[in-house]
């Protein structure tokens, strides 16, 4: 096939939480073969009743059903030409050396998490047979707050670009590239191709780790966390503390630059709470160590101070304890309400 003229015509969802229901929803919605592969309850709801799509009224607002394929096995990915790989970070290994055999060939692998260094951990596993695998950073804010159910609360756009020197240089690559940008478009996604993802992701890394955390331990939305000086202070301590991680490790994030970037987070989404946050407050386990935590450990192998990441990771670990084994026995609390 040309890649300039690829098509994508069975898309897999792997890992169908808020994010990956969302863009599966929005390319289903478009009239594209989409299956969901994620938990017993969710895939059943979506098998009974559709998969229900709340989005923001800035995105147009409304409930939308949108019917689509699900399923709680991993080999439904047989025969997708396109895999949007959603897994919790800490799940990535296990689920790319498991999905690595069922692959088709010439598949294209769109890493849809957090993180800086899934799509790497990926591509270890899935190589050969015209396979590739491409990293993006995902600009939404969502949540389920319930099976079969996917909350919109704002963007929805992605950027995505070359994994390796390798797939820089190579032109197919490239038009691959294009073609998957103008296919999500066209389903109403806005994709932006950049040659410094990589850098990209590490900015989206320093936003995650300003906020992820103290939501998440405050049980608050960014717009009530930034209230106060003293956790604006904080947070700025954190993001010095990225910058100079990602410095160290040859990646371009200028700090006034990554300052601005963090500081127009909390008034375009002052309802949302962390995916850190919602995980805590379920009794799960988040991805706190492939956020704060990968820059407390990347910063003790490369000689760079990070005091500020250190304790937000503890503190969140700490949390992360305390749900599991509630004191006298006591459930973990619900998930906070969404606006």
């Amino acid at each position: 096939m040309n890649a300039s003229n690829e098509t994508f015509g069975r898309i897999a969802v792997v890992g169908a939480g808020a994010v990956g229901n969302f863009f599966g929803a929005m390319l289903a919605r478009a009239g594209h073969a989409v299956t969901l592969i994620g938990r017993p309850a969710h895939v059943q709801a979506v098998r009974e009743r559709g998969l229900q799509l709340h989005m923001a009224p800035a995105a147009g607002g409304g409930v939308q059903t949108v019917r689509v394929d699900a399923s709680s096995e991993l080999a439904a990915v047989r025969g997708a030409d396109l895999v949007l790989f959603c897994v919790k970070s800490p799940d990535t290994e296990a689920v790319a050396r498991e999905l690595a055999p069922l692959l088709a060939e010439g598949a294209l692998v769109l890493s849809l998490q957090n993180g800086v260094d899934n799509a790497e951990t990926i591509a270890r596993h899935v190589h050969g047979g015209g396979r590739a695998v491409v990293p993006a950073v995902v600009y939404v804010a969502t949540a389920m707050p319930a099976p079969g159910v996917v909350q919109h609360f704002g963007r929805g756009d992605l950027v995505i670009g070359p994994l390796t020197a390798a797939d820089a240089a190579d032109a197919r690559h490239a038009a691959r590239l294009q073609a998957l940008a103008g296919f999500f478009a066209a389903a109403g996604v806005p994709v932006r191709v950049s040659a410094t993802v990589l850098d990209e992701l590490w900015s989206k890394l320093m936003v995650n780790c300003a906020y992820n955390a103290i939501s998440a331990l405050a049980q608050l939305p960014y717009g009530r966390i930034v209230e106060l000086p003293e956790i604006r202070a904080l947070q700025r301590a954190v993001v010095e503390e990225v910058v100079a991680v990602a410095a160290a490790e040859g990646r371009r994030l200028p700090l006034a630059e990554a300052l601005q970037a963090m500081e127009r987070i909390a008034p375009a989404m002052p309802q949302q709470f962390s995916s850190t946050a919602q995980d805590l407050a379920r009794g799960k386990p988040s991805e706190i160590d492939h956020l704060n935590g990968y820059v407390a450990r990347r910063g003790a192998a490369l000689g760079v101070s990070t005091p500020a990441n250190q304790a937000l990771h503890a503190l969140v670990k700490l949390g992360e304890a305390a749900r599991a084994r509630p004191a006298g026995g006591a459930a973990p609390s619900a998930a906070p309400p969404q606006a």
